[in-house]
């Protein structure tokens, strides 16, 4: 059985690549993880794929261990892993509870690496792993900082993943798209402490990109001019100047 596993795909990026990859491959199934139940078998609806709809909360080991008995009993093939998952916090860092600070590297870091771990055995020569990731893993962000530090984890993590795998003809590829208009800032804005967002993309946009640059052999997919120049700029500058820049751009 040939299937695409995305997490994160209720809604977003997550839901994207569920739409993209479906119209542009041949699966047997897709598995979709979120949460939310009802939204997974709403965009079930969309597909030519049939869905199995897997109403998960990733932060909580028994959900990994959950989805580590379905591969045990299902045997599938999987052609294609999304870790979609993911949430910011905006402010600072003794302004957040640290309940939500511990969550964030829960969900963004260690369920990535787990969903990863666990899928791998069932992945074949020409498996691909999209890792959503962000343009904040390119630098230390001030008042975004556990969300940027977990981001860097999992461009390091990715990076150094592909160069592992390739003996095996699976590819891992970080995406560090910049502001993406989604359901990500009902969640991450909790107050004016950020203020300044230069541009939006869509998540069709980005995951347009992704599909494109994982086919061209790429580990890390950029959407934008402007976010590969501000790549290019933090590789380039001085750290403590980049996030001058950053902080005087948020008046703060």
């Amino acid at each position: 059985m040939r299937i695409a596993v995305i997490t994160g795909a209720s809604s977003g990026m997550g839901k994207e690549f569920v739409l993209q990859l479906d119209a542009q491959n041949e699966f047997d199934e897709l598995w979709l993880i979120a949460r939310r139940e009802d939204r997974l078998l709403e965009i079930g609806k969309q597909t030519r794929a049939r869905v199995r709809a897997i109403a998960l909360d990733l932060c909580k080991r028994e959900a990994l261990d959950e989805y580590k008995t379905l591969l045990e009993q299902h045997q599938p093939d999987v052609a294609v892993l999304v870790n979609g998952s993911g949430f910011g916090r905006f402010g600072a860092f003794t302004d957040i509870d640290l309940a939500a600070q511990e969550q964030m590297i829960t969900l963004n870091a260690s369920a990535l690496m787990s969903m990863t771990y666990l899928t791998l055995p069932y992945m074949k020569k020409g498996g691909q792993i999209y890792q959503i990731d962000s343009q904040s893993a390119f630098q230390p962000v001030p008042y975004i900082g556990v969300y940027g530090a977990t981001k860097a984890f999992v461009l390091s993590f990715s990076r150094s993943l592909n160069v592992e795998l390739k003996g095996r003809g699976i590819r891992v590829m970080a995406i560090c798209p910049g502001w993406v208009k989604t359901e990500f800032f009902d969640h991450a804005v909790t107050d004016n402490t950020i203020k300044y967002y230069a541009r939006y993309y869509t998540a069709e946009q980005v995951v347009t990109r992704a599909i494109k640059d994982m086919k061209r052999g790429r580990d890390v997919s950029v959407c934008g001019h402007a976010i590969r120049r501000a790549r290019f700029l933090a590789w380039l500058l001085p750290t403590k100047m980049v996030m001058k820049i950053w902080c005087h751009q948020q008046k703060l």
